[in-house]
């Protein structure tokens, strides 16, 4: 129980930092610029304490959900004072203001892949998408009655070794079978699971290709069919083990952390392309329903799950856990929809555009856009966003997703 509060304190902690960060994002671009930045807050609620330097007020308050940072003429309706006029935000060229609002989500982004190759350099990355890279070569295959006899097959003289004697060698990555392209190692093993006798692989070794001509051998091994029962097959075996995690060197270590990255961004934004089809499911939960654990999470749940991770000692999943938070709140923040920094984005490079069209007319700038216009809009999405909020929460305090 220790473990588990430990870690779910330790997971809101990261959260609280990457909030922290994010606001110092753009609390440091801003006054990189020159414009005037006013205060900058972590949590929200009662202060604290609070502190000025120079001519800003830097404070923390009692509900460390958030933060903020309060820059002079973020748009075009805050008050502003006659000194603070000429540094006013909305009075800075595009590129600048959207820098500074890009500069919360770029900050979450940065976090994320320091995240990972912190992994990569100290427990390694996970092969999410399945390269068939070879972490093992068995000294031989045999029947087996259960899965650990398969893995770990006690050898005796006479029994084929597939891989051993056809030269695969553990860092090998297998590019095809039989001519045929094997992406993942799931396709590797469906393929030569229908097969016998000589095979042709084509494998990547130290950055060239090998043609290898390997014997399959035929073993029997239990496997589950469609309804979880388990019955014994004749398949074909190699007599290798695929590598569920890469391990990395100092420099290494940014490629993998890079292509990492890569991969979680489509996995991000397919995340939050499925988001909406999501939430009956997460209302089904929330009244007794089985929780589907691919539906959204709040912090609250994230926090959980983050705190089972250390309770089990999945340390690696922990920190996945908090890079793949990073990158959801950054994409997630620059979708352009008010009030999230990427609707300020958009409404200023609607600016841009619409005094670009007005100038070839021979027009004047058009100036600020109102957001009393917005309003409406806004106050609809926030609506939207507060009862996705309250839904994610209450599912994760009635009906969370459990590791177990």
């Amino acid at each position: 129980m220790l473990a588990y509060i430990i870690g779910v304190v330790l997971f809101a902690l990261g959260i609280c930092v990457s909030v922290a960060l994010h606001e110092a994002g753009h609390m440091v671009t801003a006054k990189a610029f020159g414009m005037k930045v006013r205060r900058y807050f972590i949590g929200f609620g009662p202060k604290v304490f609070s502190f000025r330097r120079g001519e800003t007020e830097y404070g923390l308050k009692w509900i460390p959900l958030g933060g903020f940072c309060d820059i002079a003429g973020m748009t075009a309706l805050d008050e502003v004072a006659p000194e603070e006029a000429p540094r006013a935000m909305w009075r800075f060229k595009t590129w600048k203001r959207t820098v500074v609002l890009a500069a919360g989500s770029v900050t979450h982004f940065i976090l994320g892949f320091v995240v990972l190759y912190l992994m990569a350099v100290t427990m390694g990355l996970p092969n999410v998408t399945g390269t068939p890279q070879i972490s093992a070569v068995s000294e031989c295959v045999r029947n087996a009655q259960t899965d650990e006899e398969f893995a770990h097959p006690n050898c005796r003289p006479g029994d084929p070794a597939p891989a051993k004697q056809g030269g695969l060698q553990p860092g090998d990555k297998v590019l095809s079978v039989n001519g045929k392209s094997t992406p993942t190692y799931v396709d590797v093993t469906a393929a030569i699971q229908q097969l016998s006798g000589p095979v042709t692989f084509q494998v990547e070794r130290d950055g060239r290709t090998v043609p290898l001509t390997i014997d399959v051998a035929q073993v029997q091994r239990p496997v589950q069919d469609e309804k979880g029962n388990e019955k014994i097959v004749t398949v074909g075996s190699l007599g290798v083990t695929f590598a569920n995690n890469f391990s990395y060197n100092p420099v290494s270590a940014f490629g993998g952390a890079g292509g990492f990255t890569a991969n979680m961004f489509v996995q991000t934004w397919d995340r939050l392309l499925e988001f909406p089809e999501r939430i009956p499911a997460v209302v089904h939960s929330i009244f007794g329903g089985e929780r589907d654990p691919n539906t959204p999470v709040s912090v609250v749940g994230a926090s959980r799950i983050g705190g089972e991770a250390v309770e089990n000692g999945l340390w690696q999943l922990f920190f996945l856990l908090l890079a793949s938070l990073n990158f959801f709140v950054g994409v997630f923040n620059l979708l352009p929809l008010l009030p999230l920094d990427g609707g300020h984005i958009a409404v200023t490079w609607y600016e841009r555009v619409r005094d670009g069209v007005r100038k070839m007319r021979g027009k004047a700038a058009g100036g600020p856009v109102d957001y009393t216009k917005l309003s409406a809009i806004t106050m609809v999405l926030v609506f939207i966003g507060g009862a996705v909020t309250l839904l994610t929460v209450t599912a994760d305090i009635v009906n969370p997703i459990r590791l177990q």
